[in-house]
């Protein structure tokens, strides 16, 4: 197990941009014991089990024939979901759909906050755009404000701005009206994207999408995932809805059979299993507030609150992400996305999907014993130095008051605090600079 446990953790270090793959871990880890993953956002409910037996059955096929053109599939996907075709770009993930996005749509710089999802960041700056970053504020729970926000695209002279609604990794929701009021005043952009990847997770209110209202703008492109809503990511499949024109432009660049079989087969067995779908969907959101729940009773750990299929918290000071993410993984089989490479970030958060209680229980488990060393009863108490005691838990003001707890036969001691990396990365953000990706990457030493 301990080889096997260095060659996966060393995948992480080899990793600059994202997490290794399922594939890769599993690769790697040979034998070991079975991974509980916290990592990938995916929806562990669904597809129901009768239907992953179907998609079993028909596999040979599957492999074995070209599927329809995407013009067929996207067709089906929005008979279900209530859309007109014309309004409608299915691509190969929505991956694929940022990258035509960027190619086709944004010119001279894009405006995003941070820290989100890293191919709008990572995307624009690789075609030569200038990627203007605003830093979400911790100390309210880096929730969007989006008067703030439009500011700094004017102050920055951005052509494009786009906001993941609900933002990743924190899971933050701006309502419907806040979107929509963010529209109407960058309404003489360029190009505004909201990203609802999320979106299907979230029960904050009835309905937080501004898909009816993008088909209707000039300049607007809601971006939505398939593959996270279904718990299916290996399939690679998401969609966009914008006016007919900005659709239509999506649609004419992509490749011809950019949609493979098993999206077109999961697509088309949809309109069957809608219950299942939609009660998937009230499994995650009660297991959410379970887990919230769950992790706020841990001394020091702040968790945010969150309206995706994933859990944003700060790990108590002096613990160190990645140090615990590869522990995590080596002693108890965990696996946790830890957040160090993503901008606006640092290594003392980490993303975690929302899972089953079960699952839940071995996290809490996990970190019970990595951080606080249970099992021991003498040590400081965390974030001490000379005997003074410190308040953490900041971030709360959106809060659902969900910060640090004090739960019984806690040491209250982080059994992890590795020696810091010298470089110039600050405990949660880089201070806005330069405006520009690249410049700001090379100040961070990254």
């Amino acid at each position: 197990m301990a080889e096997a446990g260095s060659n996966v953790t060393a995948l992480f270090r080899a990793s600059t941009a994202h997490s290794p793959s399922y594939a890769a871990l599993s690769r790697a880890g040979g034998d070991a014991q079975a991974i509980t993953d916290f990592c990938i956002p995916c929806n562990p409910y669904f597809p129901t089990p009768e239907m992953f037996e179907e998609l079993g059955g028909r596999l040979r096929d599957i492999l074995t024939y070209y599927p329809s053109s995407a013009d067929t599939i996207t067709t089906e996907l929005c008979s279900v979901l209530g859309l007109n075709p014309q309004t409608v770009a299915m691509g190969n993930g929505s991956t694929e759909l940022i990258t035509w996005i960027d190619h086709l749509l944004v010119r001279e710089s894009l405006a995003v906050p941070v820290p989100t999802f890293g191919r709008w960041t990572d995307q624009p700056m690789e075609t030569g755009k200038r990627v203007d970053m605003f830093p979400l504020p911790e100390s309210a729970g880096f929730a969007l404000d989006p008067a703030s926000f439009v500011d700094f695209v004017r102050t920055r002279g951005s052509r494009t701005a786009v906001i993941c609604n609900p933002n990743n990794p924190d899971g933050g929701l701006l309502p419907r009206h806040g979107v929509l009021a963010l529209l109407d005043q960058l309404q003489d952009l360029d190009l505004v994207v909201v990203d609802e990847s999320f979106l299907e997770f979230a029960d904050a209110e009835a309905d937080s999408s501004v898909v009816g209202e993008a088909v209707l703008r000039p300049n607007t492109i809601v971006l939505r995932s398939l593959g996270k809503n279904f718990g299916l990511h290996g399939v690679r499949f998401g969609y966009l809805v914008a006016n007919p024109g900005l659709a239509g432009r999506v649609r004419a660049a992509l490749p011809k059979w950019n949609l493979n079989s098993f999206a077109e087969t999961v697509v088309f067995m949809l309109k069957e299993h809608r219950l299942e779908y939609a009660h998937s969907l009230r499994l995650v959101q009660r297991d959410r507030q379970e887990m919230i729940w769950q992790l706020s009773r841990l001394p020091g750990l702040t968790v945010y609150p969150s309206q995706g299929n994933f859990l944003y918290v700060r790990l108590p000071e002096g613990a160190d992400g990645a140090v615990l993410r590869d522990r995590l993984l080596e002693e108890y089989g965990v696996l946790v996305r830890e957040c160090g490479n993503k901008i606006g970030s640092s290594s003392r958060y980490l993303r975690l999907v929302v899972r089953p209680q079960a699952d839940v229980q071995r996290l809490v488990a996990g970190l019970e014993e990595t951080l606080y060393a249970t099992h021991h009863g003498q040590g400081r108490t965390y974030g001490q130095s000379q005997g003074q005691t410190q308040n953490h838990g900041q971030g709360q003001a959106h809060g659902h008051g969900h910060g640090h707890g004090h739960g019984q036969g806690y040491d209250r001691i982080p059994a992890l605090e590795p020696a810091r990396s010298p470089g110039p990365m600050p405990e949660y953000a880089l201070p806005y600079g330069s405006g520009t990706a690249a410049v700001d990457r090379l100040v961070r030493g990254a």
